[in-house]
């Protein structure tokens, strides 16, 4: 039965540890787990779902985020869950699984340089954009969101 635990206590050596674990198998049978994890922000500007979102240091507010800007641009802190107006509150994905399209699965994305609040597979590589890691695509149509620190080319 979930929730009520079998085996306490539990032996001091291999066979009380494979009962923890059957243990701990069964009491979360039903627990809810939730496969993304973020917060909410307002928005300094419109941001489309899924876009790479940065936070202005004055004021904490996000917006798109891009490579080739200043180091505060190119420090990607989460996706954007939904698409949401300037002014409106948007809720900032950090880990997890993003839902997306037209990824290739087991890619690296990066942070575009080209276009704010986009990704790429091709990494920045001109003299003072940064290169920031975002993530890889599980699949054709979801993200795994793997945020790293930016690097300064030059």
């Amino acid at each position: 039965m979930p929730g009520i635990s079998n085996y306490q206590p539990y032996a001091p050596n291999a066979q009380g540890l494979t009962e923890a674990l059957i243990d701990l198998k069964a009491t979360m049978a039903n627990a809810t787990v939730y496969a993304v994890a973020g917060f909410q922000a307002l928005a300094f500007e419109d941001v489309t779902q899924g876009e790479a979102l940065y936070s202005r240091a004055s004021d904490g507010k996000v917006g798109r985020a891009i490579a080739n800007d200043t180091v505060d641009k190119a420090t990607v802190v989460g996706f954007a869950e939904t698409s949401k107006l300037a002014g409106e509150e948007v809720r900032v994905l950090i880990v997890g699984i993003l839902a997306s399209s037209g990824l290739n699965a087991g890619e690296v994305y990066f942070l575009s340089d080209a276009s704010a609040g986009g990704i790429t597979t091709t990494p920045p590589s001109a003299q003072g954009t940064y290169v920031t890691r975002v993530g890889e695509a599980a699949s054709s149509a979801e993200f795994a969101i793997q945020i790293e620190p930016p690097i300064r080319i030059g």
